[in-house]
């Protein structure tokens, strides 16, 4: 099957004048915008990188939500009050809690929408931080964010959506509080000013952005990030320009699994430990719960002497995680025809290593893990023959701190009081997550309040009439 490529809109196309102008094409902006016109608004996406999706491209697990259809299809049976307890737990109990409420019941409904436009997550898998299978992803398996991206891509063409790419915002325009427009810098240096009664924030985070972690969290100065260049927290500086509050800019997330030895770091996905293997020290012992929050996860990586560690599975678990053929064609993959060989492979004791995996087979049969508490991804065994192994360590993941906004996606001055057409979702808008994401968390989040925004940017309009 041919490769489905997006032709930007030509640029001698952009209007000096629109209703709602959103900024940034990732998930949650083109979800507003799809929101948007099919509630009769005539949006246009503005994207700065000559690439559309932002970090979406780079997400890899899935989509949580609860009490799905397709849960109860795989014959889970979930509830959004334990959603809501396991991402308030995850995130240390600072999570905005009105926010909260608004996305762990909303989850399901944004499952169906996207369901409803051909875009059908239908296959379920589970994160670290969560106590049930509610990470939703299509049947092939396949990475959600590549898949997420295209097929939202697919939509905005047909809707016959303006998206403009290699246009960067410079200015937000307000008056008394109040949106007016932005100006804009063209791809050959010319300045625009763009007239607009509402705008949209959907610009991610600042996880490539040295200066800015740096500036809030010094301990992480040098760490590699898994961020696309682009995410350099564009829109936290347009907004906090015209009066618009932060909240939570120092709790920046570490994701415990990056493969960083080719000079390049490689988010190695969650749904790798969710469908089954263990992390392991260089003695080949295991030292952690594979499945407890990133944070912690991290922690005890950080805390072992060579901080990295190597991600333990095998053919068994490998089908389940098509993203494993992407690692693996790289180079990031180590193979070995039995334990022993892949001991040898990767510098560890291969008796230890053989005990470590004879010990959590062992576990797996039993449905307890009185190592660590393991309580979930135990559906598989390691004895299945094609061994391999990822050599793994932190790296700068995602940026919990952001705009200052409500559960109707309002961005707020520091005072709390709107800004009148300013809105905001995403990673660019804080409070959500409190001090830790839970993978899967942040798809759902752009669905979520993608969908809000443009629900919000409508009434708002529709109030000026």
């Amino acid at each position: 099957m041919a490769k489905y490529i997006f032709k930007p809109t030509d640029l001698t196309e952009l209007k000096n004048n629109y209703d709602l102008v959103i900024i940034g094409s990732g998930g949650t902006g083109m979800v507003a915008a799809l929101q948007a016109k099919e509630l009769g608004l005539s949006p246009v996406i503005l994207e700065k990188m000559d690439r559309m999706g932002g970090n979406t491209n780079r997400a890899s697990s899935g989509m949580n939500a609860a009490e799905t259809d397709f849960q109860l299809q795989h014959h889970i049976v979930d509830s959004f009050g334990d959603f809501y307890q396991e991402t308030l737990k995850g995130g240390g109990g600072l999570n905005n809690k009105e926010m909260l409420e608004y996305f762990t019941s909303h989850g399901a409904l944004a499952i169906d929408w996207l369901a409803d436009r051909g875009i059908v997550l239908n296959d379920i898998t589970i994160t670290g931080g969560m106590k049930i299978k509610r990470t939703h992803r299509p049947a092939s398996k396949a990475a959600i964010g590549g898949y997420l991206v295209t097929e939202l891509l697919k939509q905005i063409e047909k809707e016959e959506i303006p998206l403009f790419a290699k246009v960067t915002v410079d200015q937000l325009l307000a008056d008394n509080g109040q949106i007016t427009g932005l100006n804009v810098k063209l791809p050959n240096d010319e300045s625009k000013k763009i007239s607009a009664k509402s705008i949209i924030l959907a610009t991610g985070g600042f996880g490539a952005n040295k200066e800015l972690i740096k500036k809030y969290r010094p301990d992480l100065d040098g760490y590699e990030t898994t961020n696309q260049v682009g995410a350099t927290g564009d829109g936290i500086k347009l907004a906090t320009e015209i009066g618009a509050g932060l909240v939570d800019m120092d709790q920046i997330q570490v994701h415990p699994t990056v493969q960083q030895d080719t000079g390049h770091a490689y988010l190695i996905g969650e749904a790798t430990r969710g469908e089954g293997a263990i992390l392991v020290n260089s003695q080949g012992e295991r030292f952690v719960n594979e499945l407890d929050t990133r944070k912690n996860v991290t922690n005890a990586i950080n805390a072992l002497p060579e901080k990295s560690a190597f991600l333990i599975y095998d053919s068994g678990i490998r089908e389940n995680v098509p993203a494993i053929n992407f690692y693996d064609h790289i180079g990031l993959v180590k193979h070995g025809d039995s334990l022993a060989d892949l001991a040898q492979n990767i510098g560890v004791d291969p008796d230890k290593l053989q005990a470590t995996v004879a010990s959590w087979n062992k576990a797996v049969s039993a449905g307890k893990d009185s190592d660590f508490d393991r309580d979930s991804g135990m559906e598989r065994t390691i004895d299945h023959g094609g061994y391999e192994a990822i050599h793994i360590a932190p790296a700068v993941h995602y940026t919990m701190g952001g705009l200052k906004i409500d559960a109707k996606s309002h961005v707020l001055t520091k005072a709390g009081t709107p800004i009148a057409g300013l809105f905001a979702g995403g990673e660019v808008a804080g409070g959500l997550h409190g001090n830790n994401r839970i993978g899967g968390n942040s798809i759902a989040e752009t669905v979520v309040f993608g969908r809000q925004t443009g629900q919000q940017a409508y009434k708002y309009l529709a109030s000026l009439k």
